[in-house]
């Protein structure tokens, strides 16, 4: 969740930089750095930790300029340090980034067999480098940067300056949010609005494929292929807390729409696809710790625990070592066997959940090692845990988790392919192609979230509903709790999850015209055990709303509706079914007019037994 400032005008660069990213603190990061046009040349300065550190620098060792760009950074491709902070250097071009450039090791390396040497482990290096070469080669920076994105694979937004264009910066976008705040003799750049509403409130929002040319004297906007775009600023008129929504009605759907770059975030620098391998180098649980774990107890509440039974089909299948899942409020109450061969991972968004907590004491006692799936640095989890893994999701507000949890099922999968590969259960090429599929994924997650509207025209049909049932198999089946529960806390409409095998012993009872039944429904070995359960339902009057990936005419003549989502990886395929169900909960809570952000009787993180 990395934040971008950028401005150029007749104030001092370096005060508006800070100001700007210390409205972006919200979104977490762990070093921070900015860059100026001064003296004629860029100076950049850069730290580890919070904001105030690179204040002090600054203090000490100022920047006068007029013209500058600043970022935050959660490490995610390569370590936190100030060598992996932004800005990059390169040459004369001087650059920021936030998203993942998917072919970055073949750039590297074409760079690298040109003489390019790299200072850090990041892929936002290559850009600075390839812009600076298309300089060198004759280009102005906005021809380079033109040149440059069309060579990009992945998402990202990027803004870049050149010791040779003073006053001018130049900015991209690909799935990755930038915005432009239009003053006057002024203008501003950032990842997220609340950076400039201190200066202007209108802005130019960048959409996938723009490049803007911005100076003190305007912004020219156009497509990567040169196109001219004209546009007119739209005038912000939200308080600075609507304003963190970006827009969005609600945290909820801001936060549903993040998630594609939330799942990059917990890949980045995870993923090491030339040697069909992960990096799980956070979790430190001793020298060859996955030779002596001989079973795994997986711990959460809630939506975590969810995430937990995917999980225990990803371990089992890819690690082969043997999983219970248990909730945190009931696993020590049961007198859990544990000892030195077992692991303990326990899932807590917050990382403040009481529970989970006292499973971790639990588990030390006994000596078994422990290791946490967690977002929030330095909570109370992350502290008593031998090892934690960061998801990286940033601040999630809303009540109803749905950006933690994708991201909890990408670092326990990345878990999982992490022991597989160590205990020689997944070979390298099988690795580097799961491994490929799950770069590319927030591509498919997107196409789903641009149906956002097809999906609400369902909810609004069964929005008068007062139970729902929903089924899934296999790994899926815990998505359909998932589902289930996502529509309880956000509608109060009462609602369950089944494997569909077990309808038949007896959730089929319910069954009627006033029941809808979600159906999760992907193309794999159980497709069609499920469409015979589809049919019980369908023969018992059953409003069906299916799930699928499927275009079989077959399944259109027996579901009441269909929600198509792409086919991907069948691992990969809880992590997208995920979506479609938090968009029908959400719509269907919008409908019953309740509250989404703040369900009543519900808080964001329980804190107590």
């Amino acid at each position: 969740m990395c934040g971008i400032v950028g401005y150029v005008g007749e104030r001092e660069a370096s005060s508006v930089l800070l100001s700007g990213l210390r409205m972006l603190e919200y979104r977490g990061y762990d070093s921070a750095g900015i860059a100026v046009m001064s003296d004629g040349d860029v100076q950049v300065r850069r730290s580890v930790g919070k904001l105030q550190n690179l204040a002090d620098l600054l203090e000490a060792d100022p920047l006068q300029g007029r013209c500058g760009i600043g970022h935050t950074r959660w490490a995610t491709h390569g370590r936190p340090s100030e060598e992996n902070a932004h800005p990059h250097r390169a040459g004369r071009v001087v650059l920021i980034h936030n998203g993942i450039i998917e072919n970055f090791l073949e750039l590297r390396a074409e760079l690298q067999r040109a003489g390019r040497t790299f200072s850090s482990e990041t892929d936002t290096e290559i850009i600075a480098h390839m812009i600076d070469v298309a300089i060198q080669g004759g280009s102005d920076l906005l021809a380079a940067t033109r040149s440059t994105v069309a060579a990009l694979e992945g998402s990202f937004s990027i803004v870049v300056m050149s010791r040779d264009e003073p006053g001018r910066l130049v900015a991209a976008k690909s799935a990755t949010p930038i915005v432009i705040g239009v003053g006057e003799g002024e203008n501003f750049i950032a990842s997220d609005v609340p950076a400039l509403l201190e200066y202007t409130r209108d802005m130019l929002f960048l959409e996938d494929g723009e490049i803007a040319e911005v100076d003190c004297d305007g912004v020219r906007l156009s497509r990567f292929d040169g196109t001219p775009i004209e546009r007119q600023p739209r005038r912000i008129t939200w308080d600075p807390v609507t304003a963190q929504k970006g827009g969005f009605k609600h945290f909820m759907l801001k936060e549903i729409h993040e998630q594609p770059q939330a799942m990059i975030d917990t890949m980045r620098g995870r993923l090491l696809l030339e040697a069909g391998d992960v990096s799980l180098a956070e979790i430190d649980l001793g020298a060859q710790w996955w030779e002596r774990v001989e079973r795994i107890d997986l711990v959460a509440c809630g939506t975590a625990w969810h995430a937990c039974l995917v999980a225990k089909f990803f371990i089992e299948k890819l690690a082969r070592i043997p999983c219970n899942v248990d909730y945190g409020s009931e696993f020590r109450y049961r007198d859990p066997i544990l000892d030195d061969r077992e692991l303990l991972i326990v899932v807590s968004q917050s990382g403040e959940t009481a529970d989970t907590l006292a499973a971790v004491e639990a588990a030390r006692e006994k000596g078994s090692r422990t290791l946490a799936v967690c977002n929030v640095v330095d909570s109370s989890i992350a502290r008593r845990v031998d090892s934690v893994l960061y998801t990286h999701a940033g601040p999630e507000i809303s009540v109803a988790s749905t950006k933690a949890f994708v991201t909890q099922l990408v670092a326990l999968l990345l878990i999982a392919v992490h022991l597989g590969r160590r205990r020689g259960f997944v070979d390298a090429d099988t690795c580097r192609q799961l491994l490929e599929e799950m770069l590319h994924l927030p591509t498919p997650l997107r196409e789903v979230l641009d149906r956002a509207d097809d999906i609400e025209a369902v909810a609004r049909r069964y929005a008068k509903a007062e139970n729902f049932l929903y089924v899934g198999r296999g790994l899926n089946y815990p998505i359909a709790l998932e589902g289930a529960l996502k529509l309880k806390e956000l509608s109060y409409i009462h609602a369950e999850g089944y494997p569909a095998g077990e309808l038949k012993h007896g959730p089929i009872a319910l069954i009627s015209e006033t029941m809808p039944v979600v159906v999760l429904l992907p193309r794999n070995t159980a497709f069609n055990k499920t469409m015979s359960n589809m049919k019980e339902i369908e023969s018992r009057g059953g409003q069906i709303i299916v799930v699928t990936d499927t275009t079989d005419a077959a399944v259109d003549a027996v579901a009441t509706d269909v929600i198509r989502v792409p086919t991907v990886n069948p691992l990969l395929m809880p992590l997208l079914l995920t979506v479609p169900l938090q968009l029908l909960a959400y719509f269907v809570a919008v409908h019953r007019g309740t509250d989404v952000d703040q369900p009543r009787n519900l808080a964001k993180s329980v804190t107590v037994e």
